[in-house]
């Protein structure tokens, strides 16, 4: 990446706690954008940082006006529980808020076309039972693009979306990962349906109980957050000419929950870790696949995680929760 301006919407949640600084190691200028102020530790990385709504056209104009982005990180959002909880919002936030930006980079005046992150979901996927899910096996980006969610609609129309701005209305290079669940041991989950693999991890490093809320048998894909900034910033990065498709699966590893509760007992034995399936919650993640197809994302641009299970647990994660949850309890 050459030296240019990051915007970046929902930059104090989980991923932007990581993209910011990833960003500014490459030399790029960020503007943040979230609804409450940033901790100092990224506004001190950020050119300028503002505290507002995406649905604040005023703002977000201004913003372009200014800094002209030749990036724009979009990662705020509503995500799946809320979403259902609040379909309205789901739909202000998720869909129209992404919609503005698009208009925005269209209008933007800028000699070459915006390149338009798109973090996506796993919940675009509709299965329609746990059978035909361990049936379907890895699945495609083509395949059972039938989301039964409210987030995973407002994901997939998002989708559709940004890839025919990028065919026909030129001035935006639309580029989105479909993301698994994602684990991250520097913030706390963030309400996601998939969120019961970090939520048990930080219950236990905390010596916490944990009911975990799907079935001992759920398989769901995951990676740790590390690897998904690093797909971002893989993505970001790669010239258009060799992108075959403007969406792409990206994964680290596939995991029954019951095997992450055994990885996390290898290091935190004392664990209280029990399984209280919850039938809304377990209905959804049932009609998302147990497993995706990431060979695109490998061909395309040489996606390639660092961390399966074992290794996210031992490398990246026990050693993270200790020294976080050691400098908490000083």
């Amino acid at each position: 990446m050459s030296e240019c301006v990051a915007l970046v919407t929902g930059a104090g949640g989980e991923m932007g706690h990581l993209l910011i600084p990833a960003l500014r190691a490459q030399g790029i200028d960020v503007v943040a954008l979230d609804l409450v102020e940033l901790p100092e530790s990224i506004r001190e990385l950020c050119v300028e940082t503002t505290e507002a709504s995406i649905l604040d056209g005023e703002v977000l104009e201004d913003l372009f006006r200014r800094h002209t982005p030749a990036y724009v990180f979009h990662l705020a959002a509503v995500l799946s529980r809320k979403a259902e909880a609040d379909p309205d919002l789901a739909h202000r936030v998720n869909v129209n808020g992404t919609y503005n930006l698009f208009k925005l980079c269209h209008q933007s005046g800028v000699e070459t076309a915006v390149r338009f992150l798109f973090p996506s979901s796993i919940a675009v996927y509709g299965l329609p039972n746990a059978v035909v899910k361990k049936e379907a096996g890895a699945v495609k980006e083509t395949e059972w693009t039938v989301p039964s969610g409210v987030y995973g609609c407002n994901k997939l129309y998002c989708e559709l979306l940004g890839a025919h701005f990028r065919r026909s209305r030129g001035m935006l290079d639309f580029r989105s990962i479909r993301f698994p669940g994602l684990i991250s041991a520097t913030t706390l989950p963030a309400g996601g349906t998939t969120d019961y693999a970090p939520e048990m991890i930080h219950a236990a490093a905390q010596n916490l109980a944990y009911k975990c809320f799907v079935l001992r048998d759920t398989r769901l894909p995951f990676m740790t957050m590390p690897d998904a900034v690093d797909a971002l910033m893989q993505l970001a990065r790669v010239e258009p000419d060799r992108l075959s498709t403007c969406v792409y699966n990206v994964r680290g590893f596939s995991s029954k929950a019951a095997e992450i509760r055994s990885e996390v007992l290898k290091h935190y034995p004392d664990a209280d870790i029990m399984f209280e399936p919850d039938p809304a919650r377990q209905a959804l993640v049932d009609s998302w696949p147990g497993d995706i197809d990431d060979s695109l994302a490998q061909k395309d641009w040489g996606f390639c995680p660092k961390h399966g299970l074992s290794q996210a647990m031992a490398d990246y994660l026990v050693p993270a929760m200790k020294t976080r949850y050691a400098m908490a309890n000083r």
